[in-house]
């Protein structure tokens, strides 16, 4: 991780290395938290991140489902992550806003516990690896499943929910692989440990419905700009099969961006290499974030 100058907490500024927080904080022993991933890239017109209003939307929607209670409006969340993004002079970052309980009464009841925001940006380049955009990443089944809706309430992006991310995608890198692809109950695919997936087949884009898994908020730029450029989009179950025979394989995330898949489980995904619609998708989706199409110029909040 690159370090930055200063992290906003609570609202106000302070210095990367004075963003503690005591050993008893609630969250850190129970996991009840919730948090964004948004993306800042710079453009002709200056820093832009990109869909911030859906995002902090998603993480308000996120706090409401676990009964957290933010103490600051989404305009304000807005305006600390400016104030943030410029304090630490960057054209180009990650950003992580963060709700999560402090320190108080212990035991597995938070509401008493102070609610505690913060809001961090650094440098952060591909998540899967240049080489990875460019030419495709090989991906593993996972034998972890993945989150039932009525067991971890799959629309929130909540900090324990990634416990399950985290032990699939050790998983997958211990065996050699370079992301996880993870299951439903039902045994249909859901994510990856934290993208969304998308298959090509027969010239067909699918992806699971948005049942179980997180609406991700690439995931829809995704189905919107394939629309826009006249291809089929089907929101459909996707059996694990259907994976290894698919022409085209790839995952999104704000981390992830666009990411091609070459190969799951030692089948090679198409002809083993990015196909030319995640290409076309790829091209288009960086142009979009940085400010080249102004179809989707709503999409970008420039930094003020």
């Amino acid at each position: 991780m690159v370090k930055a100058d200063y992290i906003w907490f609570n609202g106000e500024l302070i210095k990367w290395e004075d963003a503690k927080v005591h050993i008893l904080t609630h969250t850190l022993h129970y996991g009840l938290g919730v948090f964004e991933g948004i993306r800042c890239y710079k453009t002709e017109k200056g820093p832009a991140i990109f869909r911030n209003h859906e995002h902090i939307e998603r993480l308000f929607n996120s706090a409401k489902i676990v009964y957290m209670k933010i103490p600051y409006s989404q305009e304000e969340i807005r305006q600390a992550i400016f104030e943030t993004i410029k304090a630490n002079k960057l054209t180009e970052c990650y950003i992580r806003p963060i709700v999560f309980y402090g320190m108080g009464a212990m035991g597995l009841y938070p509401l008493k516990n102070e609610v505690n925001v913060a809001i961090i940006v650094w440098e952060w380049g591909a998540y899967l690896g240049e080489e990875g955009l460019q030419k495709g990443i090989r991906c593993k089944i996972s034998s972890f499943t993945r989150h039932h809706v009525n067991i971890s309430m799959t629309k929130a992006k909540v900090c324990g929910n990634y416990v399950n991310s985290q032990l699939a995608k050790i998983e997958a890198l211990e065996e050699g692989y370079d992301e996880a692809l993870m299951l439903d109950v039902d045994g249909t695919v859901s994510e990856g440990s934290g993208e969304n997936v998308f298959i090509v087949r027969k010239g067909v884009i699918k992806t699971p419905p948005p049942l179980g898994i997180l609406e991700g908020i690439t995931r829809d730029s995704v189905i919107t700009i394939a629309r826009d450029l006249g291809l089929e989009v089907r929101e459909e179950k996707i059996t694990r099969d259907e994976v290894y025979i698919a022409d085209e394989l790839f995952l999104c995330g704000t981390a992830a961006e666009i990411t091609p898949v070459r190969e799951v489980d030692r089948r090679i995904i198409g002809a083993g290499e990015p196909g030319p619609i995640t290409r076309k998708l790829q091209e288009v989706f960086f142009r979009v974030v940085r400010g080249m199409e102004p179809k989707y110029q709503h999409w970008l909040d420039y930094v003020e």
